[in-house]
């Protein structure tokens, strides 16, 4: 895991940390027995169905993936759910309001980020549009785009799991049960 290489130290009490790691995913201290895990991060994205059966893509307005097509979706925060946080990320990015959002599938995902290679599982829901009250933040979204989904090609998705998720939603005919 690219993220351990960072770790020369213990947090704990600053020993030089054995190199290689014991694990691929963890550090452990052989002074004071600190042992810090590291999982993957949970992000989730939503396909937003419009009333015409289009569906909401975003392109990214930064790196990683810039300029690309991407659900809108973010990183789920300490104590909240990935329904709560598709929402939450879905109302800050583009300022839109969505029903419950149902789930689709989720996929592991490399997420790049200041030379670092995060490792994430990446949880895909569907939901419809209730209103489009908000601003679109340009720091997150370059532009909206609303497509039939059975129209995009995959290799135009900003990251592997998207490609993924984008599949299997055009494996359920382009649509999945919303209610």
């Amino acid at each position: 895991m690219d993220i351990l290489r960072h770790f020369v130290f213990c947090p704990r009490c600053a020993q030089r940390l054995p190199q290689p790691p014991p694990a691929p995913n963890y550090i452990e201290c052989t002074g004071c027995r600190f042992r810090c895990y590291f999982n993957a991060g949970a992000a989730a994205a939503c396909f937003v169905w419009r009333s015409d059966g289009k569906v909401l893509f975003i392109r990214r307005a930064k790196d990683p993936a810039q300029g690309r097509l991407a659900p809108p979706g973010g990183f789920v925060d300490a104590g909240e759910s990935a329904e709560q946080a598709v929402t939450r990320e879905i109302f800050e990015e583009v300022g839109f309001q969505i029903s419950p959002p149902e789930f689709l599938g989720s996929f592991p995902n490399s997420y790049f980020f200041r030379e670092i290679h995060y490792t994430t599982l990446d949880l895909f829901f569907t939901a419809t549009l209730e209103s489009t009250s908000g601003v679109t933040n340009p720091e997150e979204v370059q532009s909206l785009v609303w497509l039939n989904p059975m129209d995009v090609d995959p290799d135009e998705m900003a990251f592997p799991s998207m490609k993924a998720a984008l599949i299997l939603l055009k494996s359920n005919g382009g649509r999945v049960s919303l209610g």
